[in-house]
């Protein structure tokens, strides 16, 4: 794929284990240089506004080489929180993530680092482990929804479970100093769980509790439950975020009117279908910028370059390239015809041919 210079000069610093490992790397037209502060199309982050908005962790999605590419090339969020570390009992840290954690590949960027368990062991040693890092904060996901985590007792699974919640918050607390944050669901299968935790949740210096506004049953089917949110504003004094379908400057409006004592708003695949989306929110703009294709090719770009270094072999990077595009597809007129176009691309030449026609197809349509 041809790189512009805007690519060519922009460089996550990837840490050095992780540049050893590729001894072609050098060779390479990409090449590591000290990265160039690059301004975000919309200049957001200067702002006087009363509200603040996060990045919700997505697995598989934004890691630090999402996060960096996303700031650099649109900003408008203001904390980003990592893919959940899971230790599936074994007290150790994959190498997967601790270069997500670096702090050298997160330079610039407010990022929370993220635990899911059901076991105090387990949250102490990764707290212990990030607080290493220079970390003060550790978020503890209580709202995945897929079933290979709730049969576990995790995520929205261990939401059913108030005695365990206290008894893992109970130890952390008179053992680390860790700031503690929850990331939940309402429940899993219903919106009533969560009125069962909050009390115990208040029983500790909980920083704040974001909530996706649905029960783990639903995983990201049908709509989000408001009422229900409202319910835990009214019963509890903690922090509240809200999180859930945010897919548009609207909706984020919409959301702000009906729920107007939040000021913490976390995107999660709204901001991966609508890149642009934080940005717009915080120009307050509904209107794309002129050069929209131009901004989302340098993304791409970036992320393809930097995806192909990390992965090994084309079927991996033409697989995570996919599930990329099954969000991004949604920025273009035809949606299924872009993604059938990367989905029929069998190797790293058709790809490159198959974006680079979506992009043609769609400026034509201007």
């Amino acid at each position: 794929m041809i790189m512009s210079k805007f690519c060519k000069n922009y460089i996550f610093r990837l840490n050095k284990n992780e540049q050893k490992k590729d001894k072609k790397l050098k060779s390479r037209k990409f090449k590591i240089r000290k990265s160039k502060i690059i301004k975000p199309y919309i200049c957001a982050t200067k702002n006087n506004m009363n509200y603040t908005l996060l990045s919700s962790p997505l697995q598989g999605f934004t890691d630090f080489r999402f996060r960096n590419a996303f700031n650099a090339i649109f900003g408008g969020i203001d904390t980003f929180y990592s893919p959940y570390i899971r230790l599936n009992g074994s007290l150790v840290i994959k190498k997967a993530y601790e270069r997500d954690l670096l702090p050298e590949n997160n330079v610039g960027l407010e990022v929370i680092p993220q635990i899911i368990t059901n076991d105090a062991e387990e949250f102490l040693f990764v707290a212990n482990y990030v607080q290493q890092l220079g970390y003060k904060e550790l978020n503890w996901n209580l709202g995945c929804p897929y079933p290979m985590v709730t049969k576990c007792g995790m995520g929205s699974g261990l939401i059913s479970d108030p005695e365990r919640i206290d008894k893992i918050l109970e130890k952390v607390h008179a053992e680390s100093d860790i700031i503690v944050s929850m990331k939940m669901r309402l429940g899993y299968e219903n919106t009533e769980e969560i009125l069962h935790v909050l009390p115990i949740l208040e029983k500790y210096p909980i920083k704040n509790v974001a909530i996706h506004a649905r029960i783990g049953k639903q995983l990201y089917k049908g709509g989000v439950h408001l009422d229900a949110f409202q319910q835990c504003i009214n019963q509890t004094s903690l922090k509240l975020y809200y999180n859930g379908d945010i897919t548009t400057v609207a909706k984020f409006h919409e959301m702000q009117e009906r729920f107007p004592t939040i000021d913490h708003w976390m995107i999660g695949r709204g901001l991966i279908a609508d890149p642009f989306l934080p940005s717009m929110i915080k120009s307050n703009s509904t209107k794309y910028p002129a050069n929209k294709l131009e901004l989302f090719k340098e993304f791409h770009d970036i992320l393809f370059q930097n995806y192909s270094e990390s992965l090994s072999g084309s079927t991996h990077l033409l697989l995570k390239m996919y599930h990329l595009w099954e969000y991004f597809s949604v920025l273009f007129s035809n949606p299924h015809k872009a993604l059938k176009k990367i989905k029929k691309a069998g190797s790293i030449k058709n790809y490159q041919a198959a974006v680079k026609d979506i992009l043609d197809t769609e400026r034509d349509l201007r």
